[in-house]
């Protein structure tokens, strides 16, 4: 499920004083780096650019100095540094990003020509380096290019695959140049560490349900995804499998999570079941909908002027129906509560058979629907309780992967 809107969470916590180098080279996808560029300063990321003499028929260099605060690198001579100015660029970031990658440029590195300031920088290089391919169709599908990008992802370069789509010179095809946000997403991921789930499967249930009473009208609530999403995109940034499961929001999923989309809180039912069976861990942040419609009518229903009586059925609890069969699986659930919070959560938790529970208030200030943070509590078994203070919730959901980190390991020592 991929959203063409943009969710609001900060990434900032993710790339504040990272030190990323852009290598531009020549195609027409240039247009959009500036865009990511942008992005990635706006949230504390120190970034530099280096163009081909190609890029600079697209896009001035000083479009990018004046979004960075920092030289461009154009070529190779005429610099005040001591020493080789490609050795000083390549000791620098912490990634390098070659977006857009031109056919041109992936043959030159693929076979380590070193020919202007973007090929012998990143050949100096010893950082990860991201290839991200921008060209025609015809171009992308010759086989003398494919022969050069698998020659740079066996070497370790970490390429972001082009979209389908309509292209620039009118064709329809593969070579489009991936979103910007998938891009940005692939530098986060490749710099989170430690990778501390990787090989782990971990399912998460996130944002709102909704039942319907008829083909308008349905039951809902409040719920954002924005703690789901958060979740998923960090467990997936420290090397997990992830699946999303997701209700209808306007979040988009980080890059590399699988999400499944839902609508009912039977739906999400049937698609946690269905993944269930090798997951090491399931997350259950969705806001499910306790009951639906005894009856949903096929056509609206109209105003009568008369009172109208809902009938309403149980849903299925998916963290108790999952609970049947949890063996060594983690299981974490999500608590809202108004009040007596601990009594209530306890009670959830030790019924569903979690290995903890994350509590929140939604009238706390911070804590409610709908923003960028969030206020709980964690509580264990044992009664143990962990009260953390109001944070960004991408922090949070490192919290909550930490301790269930932590308990993977106790579960395979």
């Amino acid at each position: 499920m991929r959203k063409t809107s943009r969710n609001s969470l900060e990434m900032s916590d993710m790339v504040k004083g990272k030190k990323i180098a852009i290598a531009v080279s020549g195609g027409i996808a240039c247009y959009k780096i500036a865009e990511m560029v942008r992005e990635l300063v706006k949230n504390g990321a120190l970034v530099r650019v280096m163009m081909t003499k190609s890029a600079q028929q697209f896009v001035s260099p000083l479009t990018f100095s004046t979004l960075t605060g920092n030289e461009v690198l154009t070529d190779l001579f005429g610099h005040d540094v001591v020493g080789a100015v490609h050795i000083e660029w390549a000791r620098w970031p912490d990634i390098i990003v070659v977006a857009p990658a031109t056919a041109n440029t992936v043959a030159k590195l693929a076979n380590g020509l070193a020919d202007n300031a973007v090929t012998t920088t990143i050949l100096a290089a010893t950082v990860p380096v991201l290839i991200c391919p921008a060209m025609n169709k015809q171009m992308y599908a010759n086989p003398f290019y494919q022969q050069n990008q698998q020659r740079l992802a066996d070497l370790g370069y970490t390429i972001i695959q082009p979209e389908q789509g309509e292209l620039a010179c009118g064709e329809v095809g593969w070579g489009r140049l991936a979103d910007v946000q998938d891009i940005i997403d692939a530098v986060v991921q490749r710099l989170t560490l430690p990778k501390d789930l990787a090989g782990k499967k971990i399912i998460i249930t996130a944002g709102p349900t909704r039942e319907f009473l008829d083909p308008v009208r349905f039951l809902s609530n409040r719920s954002s995804g924005k703690m789901g999403y958060a979740l998923a995109a960090r467990a997936a940034c420290r090397g997990a499998d992830v699946i999303l499961i997701s209700g209808p929001t306007l979040l988009r999923p980080f890059r590399s999570v699988r999400c499944i989309a839902v609508e009912s809180a039977m739906e999400m039912t049937e698609a946690v079941a269905h993944e269930l069976d090798d997951a090491d861990v399931l997350i259950g942040a969705a806001a499910v909908s306790d009951y639906r419609p005894a009856k949903r009518d096929s056509e609206k229903i109209k105003r009568t002027g008369e009172q109208a009586v809902l009938e309403l059925t149980e849903n299925p609890d998916v963290l108790l129906q999952a609970a049947v069969a949890k063996k060594k699986r983690l299981h974490v659930g999500f608590a809202v509560e108004t009040s007596e919070e601990i009594r209530h959560a306890g009670e959830k938790l030790r019924s569903k058979k979690l290995d903890f529970i994350v509590i929140n208030n939604p009238n706390e200030p911070g804590a409610g629907f709908e923003v960028d943070t969030n206020k709980v509590t964690l509580l264990y078994p044992d009664g143990l309780t962990e009260p953390l203070e109001l944070m960004n919730k991408f922090v949070l959901a490192d919290i909550i992967l930490d301790r269930i980190a932590d308990r993977l390991q106790t579960l395979h020592r």
